[in-house]
């Protein structure tokens, strides 16, 4: 089991950036994909970015390509999340999770097994 904190968010004006850092624990990180997730206020929680145990793939919801940049550093336990030219609709608690295999199969919440508890990212216009 692989446990997860999420680091970096906080308020940005619109066409800004942040990066966030997801610090993890746990002997198998190596071996497991990773993802990013948001939530917005009564929304579902969705799918951002993904990246491959060995970062040779990454995956990126349509809604943030050419933006959003998720890389991750296997000797540091940490996947990251750059994002820029934020937008106001990026607003939501952003939530790291550990892949349930070392590729991504899914996009989908069911392919993730750990999650973070989640950092508050705020765009505003």
């Amino acid at each position: 089991q692989v446990q997860l904190v999420e680091s970096g968010g906080g308020l940005v004006q619109a066409g800004g950036s942040l990066r966030l850092s997801c610090q993890a624990s746990g002997r198998t990180f190596n071996r497991n994909s990773m993802g990013w997730f948001r939530q917005a206020p009564g929304k579902e929680r969705d799918f951002v970015a993904a990246i491959n145990w060995n970062g040779d793939m990454t995956y990126y919801a349509d809604s943030v390509k050419g933006r959003f940049t998720i890389s991750r550093d296997n000797a540091k336990n940490t996947v990251y999340l750059q994002m820029n030219s934020l937008k106001p609709e990026d607003t939501a608690v952003y939530y790291c999770a550990a892949g349930q295999l070392p590729v991504i199969t899914t996009t989908h919440r069911s392919g993730f097994g750990s999650w973070g508890q989640g950092t508050q990212v705020t765009v505003s216009s």
